[in-house]
């Protein structure tokens, strides 16, 4: 499902992250940028050491914050590593708002044309899915208007229930 603002894309897609061929991935990585289950075991696994190497040379992002790596052996050139809040933690929507658009500040920095996005901090981070839509596509929606050099950001959900939940955000969002 493709939603055109300006002659920019936002489009929804079911499916594996790490198989996207946008020149970025985002990761829903945790505060130390340890890739260990969910979206960022997937990365590991496929992408291979060397994507866990430079987050260790990294360090580490606040809740909110983004960083960038290469893309190992993955499809993307590079992964973004988005810092998701946990919920019970505070400022949650604030927080997955700041995660989103960092991400995509940070591809600007990097002269990207497209990122693909999970949905950050559904998963052992316990964020509501249909909050999650909600924010990042209307965060994604607000940057799209705005000047950047993306043409495509891609929200890769992995299963139908969470492909369900941001295409009901979407139709909202158009019709507002």
């Amino acid at each position: 499902m493709d939603f055109k603002i300006k002659d920019r894309i936002l489009r929804l897609a079911e499916g594996d992250i790490t198989e996207q061929e946008t020149d970025a991935i985002v990761n829903a990585a945790n505060a130390g940028l340890q890739l260990g289950g969910g979206v960022a075991g997937a990365i590991r696994r496929k992408g291979g050491p060397s994507i866990q190497e430079e987050c260790d040379r990294i360090g580490g992002s606040f809740v909110g914050g983004a960083v960038i790596t290469t893309g190992g052996k993955l499809k993307a050139r590079y992964v973004i590593h988005a810092v998701g809040p946990r919920m019970g933690e505070g400022g949650e929507d604030q927080k997955l708002e700041n995660a989103a658009r960092n991400s995509l500040k940070l591809a600007d920095q990097h002269h990207l044309s497209s990122i693909s996005f999970p949905a950050i901090s559904t998963g052992i981070f316990g964020y509501p899915l249909d909050r999650c839509a909600r924010i990042m596509l209307k965060t994604t929606k607000e940057y799209l208007e705005g000047e950047t050099g993306l043409k495509l950001v891609v929200f890769c959900l992995y299963g139908h229930e969470a492909y369900e939940e941001f295409q009901k955000a979407l139709d909202q969002l158009k019709s507002s």
